[in-house]
C-alpha cells in the first residue's frame, strides 16, 4: 500500500480505540477508519480547505485546523480559519449540525457549512482554552449562562426527550442491579413521571454540556461545542456538569455540598428548576450505571468502570439528600 499523507491527520490512538466500535446504524469503526483518509482528501478538495495544523480527536470524532480558501472566510473572520470536523457516524452525531444551523452562533460554535451524509461540518477555530482549570463555582456560572442562551424552539428532526425518558422508564425496571434496588426504581419512576410534559413546552437541547464542551472564543469568552441534540425538558441539561469534574468533589458530607451547590449555580443562572434538574440527573445517574454495569459484564473489567458506578451512587444520594 501506498504511503497516503492523509494518515498524518488521524491520530494514531484515535484510530486505534475507534477502529473497535462496532457499527451503531451505519458503519463499523473500522471500515469508517479505513474510508477516512480518503473521506479527508475529497472534503479538502471540495470545500477548498489547507491544513494548518496539529488534530485533534475526541471520542467519535477528528478536527483538524484548516484554513479556507474559498467560500465562508468572510464566516469565520479575518484569520480565515477554521475546523473541519469529521464524526464516526452514529444516531448522536446525526442531528449535531441542525442544533447548530438553529443556534446560528448564539452561544455555540458557528456552523460554516456541513455534509450530513458523511457527517462532516466546518466550523470556526476556537481556543483551544476550555473551563477544566477555571474555578468551579465560575465554571458553573458560564455553563448557566449558556444554558440559557441556548435555550431555543426545538428543532422538528432531533430525537425526542420524552422517548428516552420512556424508554428508561421500562428500561431501569426491567435492569439488573448495576446500583441499590431502591435507585433504580425511583429513577425508573421519575422518568414515568418527567415524561409527562407537554410538547409544547420542549426547547432544544445540548444535553452534553460540560467543562470540556465549552471553549474560549474570539468573538465571545466563551461558545458551546459538540452538542448531542434533543428536544424536552431543559432541566436534563445539569447532570453533565455535576458527574464531570468528580475528583473536585471533596470526600464525606463534603460530596454533598459540592454537588448542590454545582446544580444551585446552574439553576439558578439558566432559569432551570431545582427539583427537575435533580430527579433528572437520577434518572441520568441510573442509565449510566446500567451502562457502565454492561461494560462489565461484556469484559471491561477495570477499574474505571467500578468508579463509574460508585460515581453513580454518590450523585444518585445527594440528589436524594
Amino acid at each position: 500500500m501506498s504511503y497516503d499523507p492523509m494518515y498524518d491527520l488521524i491520530p494514531a490512538f484515535f484510530a486505534q480505540e475507534v477502529s473497535g466500535y462496532e457499527a451503531d446504524g451505519y458503519v463499523s469503526g473500522e471500515d469508517w477508519i479505513d474510508d477516512l483518509p480518503g473521506l479527508i482528501t475529497d472534503l479538502l478538495a471540495e470545500w477548498e480547505l489547507e491544513p494548518i495544523g496539529r488534530p485533534a480527536s475526541g471520542v467519535c470524532a477528528v478536527a483538524i485546523p484548516v484554513r479556507l480558501l474559498g467560500a465562508g472566510r468572510d464566516v469565520v473572520g479575518v484569520s480565515g480559519e477554521g475546523i473541519l470536523k469529521i464524526t464516526w457516524p452514529h444516531p448522536e452525531a446525526a442531528t449535531e449540525h441542525l442544533a447548530l444551523q438553529t443556534w446560528n452562533g448564539r452561544g455555540a460554535v458557528r456552523l460554516v457549512r456541513a455534509d450530513p451524509a458523511r457527517f462532516a461540518m466546518l466550523l470556526e477555530r476556537l481556543h483551544q482554552r476550555d473551563l477544566t482549570r477555571v474555578d468551579i463555582d465560575d465554571a458553573c456560572g458560564v455553563i448557566g449562562d449558556l444554558l440559557a442562551v441556548l435555550r431555543a424552539p426545538a428543532h422538528p428532526r432531533v430525537p425526542s426527550l420524552t422517548a428516552y425518558a420512556l424508554r428508561q422508564a421500562r428500561e431501569l425496571r426491567e435492569a439488573p442491579a448495576a446500583l441499590p434496588r431502591r435507585y433504580l426504581d425511583q429513577a425508573a419512576a421519575l422518568a414515568a413521571e418527567l415524561a409527562d410534559r407537554s410538547a409544547g413546552e420542549d426547547r432544544l437541547l445540548h444535553t452534553d454540556l460540560h467543562y470540556t464542551n465549552v471553549l474560549g472564543a474570539y468573538r465571545s469568552p466563551w461558545l458551546a461545542i459538540d452538542p448531542k441534540p434533543m428536544s424536552g425538558d431543559p432541566a436534563f441539561e445539569v447532570a453533565p456538569a455535576l458527574w464531570n469534574r468528580a475528583d473536585e468533589l471533596g470526600t464525606g458530607s463534603q460530596v454533598r455540598w459540592s454537588l448542590r451547590r454545582r446544580l444551585e449555580i446552574i439553576c439558578e443562572r439558566a432559569g432551570i428548576d431545582e427539583a427537575r434538574a435533580r430527579a433528572w440527573t437520577i434518572v441520568r445517574e441510573a442509565d449510566n450505571a446500567v451502562d457502565a454495569a454492561e461494560r462489565l459484564s461484556g469484559g471491561r473489567d477495570d477499574q474505571a468502570t467500578h468508579d463509574r458506578i460508585s460515581l453513580a451512587v454518590m450523585i444518585i444520594k445527594a440528589m436524594n439528600d
